[in-house]
């Protein structure tokens, strides 16, 4: 059991921390999520029959979402206001994908979910469902949704919607 889950831990663990950064958009949170994932499969590895990833991703989705809800959301306060003359233009800097995922992050938790595991991890929309609880026409919904969001989005070209299609 102990080498069968070390070595899923070792040869996943990057792209799981991907998948668990494109939900959150935090290098430091992403990495709390696989970690946490990875200890509760440990504990219930003996129970995971099959391919373990969909049980680890409805861990990352489920524990991400949980954490998501506790977080508060309000105002920062500061001492002092940024000058904003001093500031570049952000929209010439940043690249066609951190536009992109700029605006997956804006998505709710469960749409960001499932556009990550279904256009980032390749899977099904039965597989995503699985993961995510719910049901496969639930998740269509959840994409449709979510695709017309980023389709409203002013910073992302219609040319760049061209990666969300299957």
């Amino acid at each position: 059991m102990d080498d069968a889950f070390t070595e899923y831990a070792a040869q996943h663990h990057r792209r799981l921390c991907q998948m668990a950064y494109l939900l959150c958009r935090d290098r430091g949170a992403a990495e709390d999520l696989v970690q946490t994932a990875l200890a509760r499969a440990w504990l219930a590895w003996r129970r995971i029959e099959g391919d373990p990833d969909p049980y680890v991703y409805r861990i990352i989705v489920n524990t991400q979402a949980s954490w998501w809800r506790r977080r508060w959301r309000g105002e920062i306060p500061t001492g002092a206001l940024p000058d904003l003359a001093d500031q570049r233009d952000v929209a010439t800097d940043v690249s066609d994908q951190d536009v992109i995922w700029t605006a997956i992050g804006t998505l709710s938790s469960r749409q960001r979910a499932v556009v990550v595991l279904h256009y980032y991890e390749g899977l099904t929309l039965g597989q995503v469902a699985e993961i995510v609880g719910c049901s496969p026409g639930a998740v269509k919904s959840h994409l449709s949704r979510a695709l017309g969001r980023l389709r409203v989005d002013p910073g992302i070209r219609s040319e760049q919607m061209e990666g969300f299609q299957r």
